[in-house]
């Protein structure tokens, strides 16, 4: 690859690096094309993307940027899945395929401008996704209302019951 080349390969990585959701420092020796494929295509799902950086590039891609408290995890061969939509997602595909392949390697992350462990990423990948978390928030919260419907009724309903009963004592005593 010659200068220019790489300066614009730094450049592109380095504007992906500026705004992302959520990013993962992988290891990926001994992975074939085949399997790196795979997981591209699994990433690609969950809006998220696999670059393969050579370290120097990472380096300077990652200057200036959140990214950049990863440096001491450059080391051999390396692979960055930056994440744009929902990190859970993409956190339980990088965690499934890791499980599957012992080859991928998940070193580190960086969500929010915070480093995350390989076990803070484990326990990120075993939350509900999104779409179940807000399910349950609809649920909890038409819940509420129908229990709240429920209570207000009830006393309109108690008094039509009395007045009843006392309608059928006073046709039951005449």
């Amino acid at each position: 690859m010659d200068r220019r080349t790489k300066e614009q390969v730094a450049a592109e990585l380095h504007e992906k690096l500026k705004d992302f959701k959520l990013a993962v420092l992988t290891g990926y020796s001994g992975m074939d094309v085949a399997k790196i494929t795979a997981l591209r295509v699994v990433l690609r799902k969950s809006n998220a993307e696999l670059r393969i950086v050579k370290n120097s590039l990472l380096s300077i891609a990652s200057r200036e940027t959140d990214f950049c408290a990863l440096e001491e995890h450059f080391r051999g061969p390396l692979a960055v899945a930056i994440a744009r939509g929902d990190v859970v997602e993409t956190t339980k595909a990088l965690v499934d395929f890791a499980k599957k392949n012992a080859s991928l390697e998940i070193k580190a992350a960086v969500m929010g401008g915070k480093p995350l462990s390989r076990e803070q990423l484990t326990i990120l990948a075993e939350l509900p996704s999104r779409e179940v978390l807000l399910g349950k928030l609809l649920s909890l919260m038409v819940g509420v209302q129908t229990s709240l419907v429920n209570v207000l009724s009830g006393v309109p309903r108690n008094f039509v019951q009395v007045l009843d009963a006392y309608r059928e004592q006073k046709a039951s005593a005449n």
